[in-house]
C-alpha cells in the first residue's frame, strides 16, 4: 500500500465510526468539507439548514442535538458512532457588509457559537471545532501573523464586532478544556476564495468581488471597474478546498487547546490581486481606486508552520490556478449566484 493510500485508509477509519454535525454545511465553505465527510465514508453527516434551525435560538439548538444524539444511524453503518460538531456557520462578508450591520455580525456569531459549545459539552460531544476568523488579529499584528500575537491589540475596526465575537469561541473552548476536559479545537482560517464563493456585491469578500465586476463590466464593454481603498492592503488567500482539508485534518489529529492558523503562506496586495483577476478574466480597462472607502486592516498574512507541526496540513492548490477554477465556475453559474 503506498503512503497515499494508507493516508486515505486512515482518514476513513477515523469517519466510519463518528456521527458529524456540520453547522453552515450547505454554504461556500461547508458544501466542500461535506463533500470530503462523504468521501471519507462518515457514519452519519447532519447538516442543520437555515430553513428549519435558528442556531440562536436554543430551543433549536437542543432540537438538532436531540435528533442527531437519538435518532439510530443508518443501518449499514456502526450502531454507536462517536459525535463530533464542526462549527462553520456564521454571518460573514466584506467591508461594506461588517460597516452595515456590526450589531447583527457581533450578536448572530456569538450567541451561535457560545449556546452551541455549551450544549455540544452538556451532551458528551467527542470534539467541537469551532471555526475563528483572521479577524480576530489585532490591527497592526507584525506579519506573519502568529497565534500568541492574538490577544496584542484591538481588530481592525471595519470587521471588529465580528472578529471578537468568534474570538470567544477561543476563549470558551480552552475555559470548557480546563474546567470540564472538553475537547475543542480552534482553526483560524485566512480569506477563503474558490468555486460555490458568495458573489453578491453587497456581501461578498474581495475575490468574488472584482472577478464579477470585471465579467460584467467585459460584457457591457465599460472601460473601468471601481474598486475601494488604495490597492495597498495585503491579503494571503486559502482556496476553499485547502480549507476543508486543513479542517478535517485537525479533527482527525489534533487534540490541543492553541490555536492554529490556516493558510497558503501566500501575501498579495489587492492591487496586484485585482491586476491579476484583470488578466485572467481578460478584460482589458482600467481600475479606478476609490480613496473614499476604507482599505481595512494594513496587511494580513499568516505564520502556517503550526498546522503542518501539529497535523501535517500545507496548502496545495497553486493562486494562480485556483483563481482560473474560481472565474471558471462563476462564468458557469453567474445566472444563479449574482445577487
Amino acid at each position: 500500500m503506498s503512503e497515499m493510500q494508507q493516508s486515505w485508509s486512515d482518514h476513513k477509519e477515523f469517519w466510519k465510526s463518528r456521527r458529524v454535525i456540520v453547522t453552515g454545511g450547505a454554504g461556500f465553505l461547508g458544501s466542500h468539507l461535506v463533500q470530503k465527510l462523504e468521501e471519507r465514508a462518515a457514519a452519519e453527516i447532519i447538516v442543520p439548514l437555515i430553513e428549519e434551525y435558528d442556531l440562536c435560538n436554543i430551543d433549536d439548538i437542543n432540537r438538532l442535538f436531540s435528533k442527531a444524539i437519538s435518532e439510530p444511524p443508518p443501518t449499514n453503518k456502526l450502531s454507536q458512532p462517536g459525535f463530533i460538531i464542526i462549527h462553520l456557520a456564521a454571518l460573514a462578508g466584506g467591508i461594506g457588509a461588517n460597516r452595515a450591520r456590526p450589531a447583527d455580525f457581533f450578536y448572530i456569531n456569538l450567541m451561535m457559537g457560545v449556546q452551541l459549545m455549551h450544549e455540544a459539552w452538556k451532551r458528551g460531544a467527542e470534539k467541537f471545532v469551532a471555526i475563528g476568523t483572521i479577524c480576530a488579529y489585532p490591527k497592526f499584528s507584525s506579519v506573519p501573523f502568529k497565534e500568541e500575537a492574538l490577544w496584542d491589540g484591538y481588530p481592525e475596526e471595519t470587521n471588529a464586532p465580528y472578529g471578537l465575537a468568534k474570538k470567544m469561541l477561543l476563549v470558551q473552548a480552552q475555559a470548557y478544556r480546563e474546567q470540564y476536559g472538553f475537547n475543542s479545537i480552534y482553526p483560524l482560517p485566512v480569506n477563503l476564495y474558490g468555486p460555490r464563493d458568495n458573489f453578491d456585491l453587497e456581501t461578498s469578500h474581495v475575490i468574488p468581488a472584482i472577478i464579477r465586476k470585471c465579467i460584467e463590466a467585459q460584457e457591457r464593454g465599460d472601460k473601468q471597474i471601481v474598486l475601494w481603498g488604495d490597492g495597498s492592503p495585503t491579503r494571503e488567500f486559502l482556496y476553499v478546498e485547502d480549507a476543508a482539508e486543513g479542517i478535517l485534518l485537525a479533527a482527525e489529529r489534533y487534540n490541543g487547546k492553541e490555536p492554529f492558523n490556516l493558510g497558503s503562506g501566500m501575501e498579495i496586495s489587492i492591487k496586484n490581486l485585482a491586476e491579476l483577476i484583470v488578466r485572467l478574466t481578460g478584460f482589458s480597462g482600467t481600475i479606478h481606486w476609490d480613496t473614499s472607502k476604507p482599505n481595512g486592516q494594513p496587511r494580513r498574512a499568516l505564520d502556517v508552520s503550526r498546522a503542518e507541526k501539529y497535523f501535517g496540513f500545507r496548502a496545495k492548490m497553486p493562486f494562480e490556478e485556483g483563481l482560473r477554477h474560481t472565474i471558471e465556475w462563476y462564468r458557469q453559474h453567474r445566472s444563479k449566484t449574482s445577487g
